[in-house]
């Protein structure tokens, strides 16, 4: 099969788009000059794509009604099985419906996506299905991961098993509504501005941020190359620690990971908090939209911490507040240039392509009316900060990105852990059908200043659950240095253990 040949008026067309001018006799000149090359195209082109195995069995699924998703958060239901023995036998998972199950469709929350069926499983899929796994099938997620409310999916709005009619944080959604209403025992989350660690915040989950790069993202859609984390959403801290376990480690085909530290995580539960040094991190209880009531119930974990052994003492990192502001232009041109000019893969990377998800979502341009509110601000956004400053934020952005991190990282020389509330609030009301567009901007982004510098200097980063007020999940915030899960779940579990976390 021949690639299609542009006519001569076709480059004349093409150079002009490009600046240039070029004459009638240039342009058919150059056309002759393009077969070469266009005949190599050729060659690709009848070569099969390189598509990785699929190991296990599995049936479409289908698209469960609202008797089997009171909190609309599944998207599809396709049950899957494992080996059968493994660190995961017995273990239920609901994947983020970013994540490439082979078979089952995935619309990462988008319209513009809906039919899309990948032909392969996400490397983590294989992982966890060679552990002993069993799927149940895709959780809704926010319209192209694009908020951190529940309420931009196409499919509908999350609810929070907590109190119907509430958010149930975002990305990862219907991840976290899955475990907190015990439907699963594991989610897959992703993160790029906050997207595990808002929804189990909101719904009083244990969700991981790992340090980026432990955890491949090969097969899942990416937003943009810097910031993508995926990584576990469970009901505890034991089987966060066993997901990761599992999870963890290069797979030679994601260009973000960079020789990934992997740790035997299930060891550090039971260790205990005693002799951790834990700063309480002062720029994370100075949020705009801080309640006072979290702050409190944050501050109130935290001295737990103290009668389990640790050291607790407030530090100040100014580097904070300043890594928020970083992540603007990393995240709004990064995802407008790779997520959606891109096609979703973007370029300038060695790994696993999936050409058919690219051919798939590059249709967006002829349904851009439909994209979300989110996304389109956000498009907004990088779009001016590309054409209009060539990109030099995008650029200047990540040099600042390193002097964030070494902050951070001094700060880690003094202390174990940072520690700080995930979120200003508690979950919010959901924005009603037809609601103004500021409401709907406002309750996706209210609360990522919180979250998102962890993903602008790549520190794992966990929300635990620590309270409640008025009857709704607070969550708590651990940080630690590269590749130190372990310390993470050492801390997690220990306050776990110390007491119902509801009862803070």
């Amino acid at each position: 099969m021949s690639i299609t040949r542009p006519t001569a008026e076709q480059v004349a067309a093409l150079a002009a788009g490009l600046g240039m001018t070029l004459s009638p006799d240039e342009a058919v000149a150059y056309r002759a000059l393009m077969e070469g090359a266009f005949a190599a195209y050729d060659i690709v082109d009848a070569a099969p794509d390189v598509v990785l195995p699929v190991k296990y069995p599995r049936m479409p699924g289908y698209r469960p009604g609202p008797d089997e998703n009171p909190y609309g958060a599944w998207y599809y239901k396709s049950e899957v099985k494992g080996a059968p023995s493994g660190k995961l036998a017995g273990k239920t998972v609901a994947l983020k419906d970013n994540v490439a199950l082979a078979g089952v469709p995935m619309m990462n929350g988008a319209a513009t996506l809906e039919g899309f069926v990948p032909a392969t499983d996400a490397t983590i899929v294989t992982r966890m299905l060679d552990a002993g796994a069993t799927i149940l099938g895709k959780a809704v997620c926010e319209h192209f991961c694009l908020s951190g409310g529940s309420h931009t999916s196409d499919p509908g709005p999350v609810h929070n098993p907590h109190r119907m009619g509430h958010s149930a944080g975002g990305s990862s959604s219907g991840s976290a509504a899955l475990v907190a209403a015990g439907e699963v025992d594991m989610a897959i989350g992703g993160d790029q501005g906050g997207s595990i660690r808002i929804p189990a915040a909101y719904c009083g989950v244990y969700g991981l941020k790992p340090t980026h790069g432990l955890v491949p993202y090969t097969g899942i859609m990416p937003i943009e190359t810097t910031i993508d984390h995926t990584g576990p959403i469970t009901a505890t801290v034991a089987d966060n620690a066993l997901l990761l376990e599992v999870l963890a480690g290069a797979d030679g085909l994601d260009p973000r990971q960079y020789a990934p530290q992997v740790s035997r995580y299930t060891e550090a539960v039971g260790q205990g908090a005693s002799g951790l040094r834990i700063g309480l991190l002062r720029e994370g209880f100075a949020a705009p939209i801080m309640q006072e009531a979290v702050a409190d119930a944050v501050r109130a974990a935290a001295a737990r911490f103290e009668g389990l052994g640790a050291r607790v003492e407030e530090v100040s990192l100014p580097e904070y507040p300043l890594a928020a502001a970083i992540w603007q232009p990393i995240a709004l041109e990064g995802l407008t240039q790779q997520m959606m000019l891109g096609n979703g893969m973007g370029f300038n990377w060695k790994g696993a392509y999936d050409v058919a998800l690219l051919d798939a979502h590059s249709a967006w341009r002829g349904r851009a009316d439909d994209l979300s509110e989110t996304l389109k601000i956000s498009m907004l956004i990088g779009q001016w900060g590309l054409t209009h400053y060539r990109g030099r934020y995008y650029a200047k952005a990540q040099n600042l990105a390193r002097r964030v991190k070494a902050g951070f990282d001094a700060a880690f020389a003094t202390y174990d852990l940072l520690l700080c509330p995930t979120l200003p609030c508690v979950a919010t009301k959901l924005p009603e059908a037809g609601a103004p567009l500021e409401e709907v901007i406002l309750r996706a982004f209210e609360m990522v200043a919180s979250t998102c510098p962890m993903d602008v200097t790549g520190h794992p980063s966990m929300s635990v659950p620590c309270g409640l007020v008025d009857g709704l999940p607070v969550g708590m915030m651990l940080t630690a240095r590269d590749w130190n899960e372990a310390t993470i779940y050492r801390a997690a579990a220990a306050f776990e253990a110390s007491g119902d976390w509801k009862t803070v």
